[in-house]
C-alpha cells in the first residue's frame, strides 16, 4: 500500500488509524496523514461499510421512472448521495400498492440500507410496518416515527393558490382537468380548486370538472370533451404540468390561442415549463429538493440520529399562459 510504505508504517496500522482504533504516536499519526493527502487517498466506503454490516446501498421505490416529474426528484436524490459512498437501486411501483410493496420486499432482501418511497399508493400502515426492517423515508405523506418518515406538501394550498391567480385576473368560468378520482393528492387539488371558487363566491359547475390521469393524453382529451359539451369557459387549471401540455395541444389544434383567447395553469413546474410556447403558468413543487432532502434524511436515520428534514412550499410560477379577461 503507497500510503503505509510512505508513512514507514504497515498496512495494518494504516487501517486501524483511519478506522479509529489504533493507539499510536502523533508523528506516526501525522505521517500517515500527510501520506493521505499526498496520494490523495480515499478509503474503500464499501469494505468499510461491510464492517459495520451495511451494503452501502439505498432502495428509490418511483412511481413511473418515464416520468420527468420523478426525473427531476431522483437527481436530488442522485446529488444527495454524493461523496456519501451510497449507491442506489431503482425500481417502480407502477401506482400500484401491492407492486409497491413487492418492490420493497425485493430491496429487503438485496440488503438495502434504507428506501426512499417515491409517492405511491400504500397505506401508511403498510410503509411504518416496512420501516421495523429498514428506515423508510417517503414522499406524499405525513410519518415521523424513528424509523420512518414523510415528506407531506400541501397540495390544497398549491391548488388554491392557482385558481385564485385565475380569479384575480377576472376568470370567472374556470375549468379544471383533475387526476385519477383515487389518487390522494388529486383529491386535495380539487379541494384546492372548490376553496378559491367558493371564496370568491363562484358557484361550483360540476360540468367544468374532467377526470384525468396526471398524462398529456388525458389533458388533451379532456379539453375535447368539454368542448364536445359546449361548456363556456375562459381558463383551465390542469392539475400538473403534463396534463396542461396535452390540453395546450388541444387547444392549438382547435386554432384557441394561450393566452388570449384561454388561460391556461399547471402544476409541478416540471423543467420542461419553461420552454413550452408560451412558457407555462404553473405552481413549482421543489422537486429536486424534495429527493435531496428525503436523502439527507434517510442517511440521517441510517446512522442513528434523529429523523428530521424540511422541504420548501409550494409557490405560483406566473409566466405568460394567464392573461387578465378583457
Amino acid at each position: 500500500m503507497d500510503v503505509a510504505r510512505l508513512a514507514g508504517v504497515s498496512p495494518s496500522t494504516v487501517s486501524r488509524i483511519l478506522n479509529g482504533t489504533a493507539r499510536v504516536s502523533d508523528d506516526k499519526r501525522d505521517a500517515v496523514l500527510a501520506a493521505i493527502d499526498k496520494v490523495k487517498f480515499a478509503p474503500n466506503q464499501m469494505a468499510q461499510g461491510l464492517k459495520k454490516g451495511r451494503s452501502m446501498t439505498i432502495g428509490i421505490v418511483v412511481q413511473d421512472i418515464s416520468s420527468p416529474f420523478f426525473d427531476e426528484t431522483l437527481r436530488g436524490v442522485d446529488d444527495g448521495l454524493k461523496n456519501t459512498g451510497y449507491a442506489s437501486v431503482i425500481v417502480s411501483g407502477h401506482w400500484d400498492a401491492e407492486e409497491e410493496a413487492d418492490r420493497i420486499r425485493l430491496l429487503l432482501a438485496r440488503k438495502v440500507d434504507g428506501i426512499i418511497l417515491l409517492s405511491g399508493r400504500m397505506s401508511d400502515q403498510t410503509v411504518l410496518n416496512f420501516s421495523t426492517q429498514r428506515p423508510i423515508v417517503s414522499t406524499g405523506r405525513a410519518l415521523h416515527t424513528a424509523s420512518a418518515l414523510g415528506f407531506k406538501l400541501d397540495n390544497e394550498a398549491g391548488a388554491y393558490l392557482a385558481v385564485h391567480h385565475l380569479i384575480e385576473l377576472g376568470h370567472r368560468r374556470i375549468a379544471f382537468i383533475t387526476g385519477p378520482a383515487n389518487n390522494i393528492d388529486a383529491g386535495e387539488r380539487l379541494a384546492g380548486y372548490t376553496r378559491a371558487l367558493q371564496e370568491a363566491g363562484i358557484a361550483l359547475d360540476d360540468k367544468l370538472i374532467v377526470e384525468g390521469n396526471y398524462h398529456e393524453s388525458s389533458g388533451m382529451l379532456a379539453m375535447n370533451q368539454l368542448f364536445d359539451s359546449h361548456q363556456q369557459f375562459t381558463a383551465v387549471f390542469a392539475a400538473n404540468d403534463l396534463t396542461a401540455y396535452g390540453a395546450r395541444l388541444a387547444l392549438y389544434r382547435k386554432g384557441i390561442r394561450v393566452p388570449d383567447d384561454i388561460s391556461l395553469v399547471g402544476f409541478d413546474d416540471l423543467p420542461g415549463s419553461s420552454y413550452t410556447t408560451p412558457p407555462l403558468t404553473t405552481v413549482r413543487q421543489p422537486l429536486y429538493d424534495i429527493g435531496r432532502i428525503a436523502t439527507q434524511a434517510l442517511l440521517r436515520i441510517i446512522n442513528g440520529e434523529a429523523a428530521r428534514g424540511e422541504v420548501p412550499p409550494l409557490e405560483l410560477v406566473v409566466r405568460e399562459t394567464t392573461r387578465r379577461v378583457r
